[in-house]
């Protein structure tokens, strides 16, 4: 049987679970085509990839594609205000999907957070479900979002910004783990991107998946 060859589109390639998507992407043989949209270029070169550098906030129409994967996201802390966080975490991950669907995308697939709901009190906890219900409204055939709780990983051997929270926290979720609720327990960022690259190709209807459920479809690869 003929493989269909698929074209995606990844938001937030920089960053932990991006730059680990980013990867699977291009090493997965029915991927033809991996269209980068980030606000800096990428170092990183392949045939498959095209990278495009873009102003979140007027964003140029996007290539045709079958899938989106949105990784966009950012601290309170590191944007410096809850409006600049709210246009990376809400803002530009919701004009990236819209601009995909427009252009022909069926699935999506988000990193989003655990306890995410647009009721909460919790600032950080509402924005991510704000933008988990835009996306419900939009039309896409399949919806993919992953909520990691906290995720193990050192950011600073990635290239990425620490976060002081996080490097407290890590220690102590590791010993409690067994102890957490399974929405709540950590996770690495290579098992977020591999859930979604296992899942999002063949995703009908809304798929949620928590930090837990998350591990073990990780497993499957």
């Amino acid at each position: 049987m003929q493989t269909v060859e698929r074209r995606v589109i990844l938001a937030g390639a920089t960053g932990l679970v991006g730059g680990r998507l980013l990867k699977l992407l291009l090493d997965d043989p029915d991927v033809c085509e991996v269209h980068a949209v980030g606000r800096r270029a990428l170092t990183l070169q392949h045939p498959k990839l095209q990278v495009h550098v873009v102003d979140f906030r007027c964003l140029p129409d996007l290539p045709e594609a079958d899938e989106v994967y949105l990784a966009l996201g950012t601290t309170i802390r590191a944007a410096g205000s809850r409006a600049a966080f709210r246009a990376v975490d809400l803002d530009a991950n919701l004009a990236v999907a819209k601009a995909s669907f427009r252009q022909g995308c069926s699935r999506v697939g988000l990193v989003s957070a655990a306890g995410a709901n647009a009721k909460s009190s919790m600032f950080y906890n509402r924005v991510k479900g704000e933008l988990e219900d835009a996306l419900k409204k939009i039309g896409f055939s399949g919806l993919v979002i992953v909520r990691p709780s906290l995720l193990l990983d050192d950011r600073s051997a990635s290239g990425q910004p620490s976060r002081l929270g996080e490097s407290v926290a890590i220690p102590i979720f590791r010993m409690l783990t067994p102890l957490l609720p399974g929405a709540y327990r950590p996770v690495w960022a290579q098992a977020v991107a591999q859930a979604l690259a296992n899942v999002v190709p063949g995703a009908n209807g809304v798929i949620e998946l928590a930090s837990n459920a998350v591990a073990q479809e990780a497993q499957h690869n």
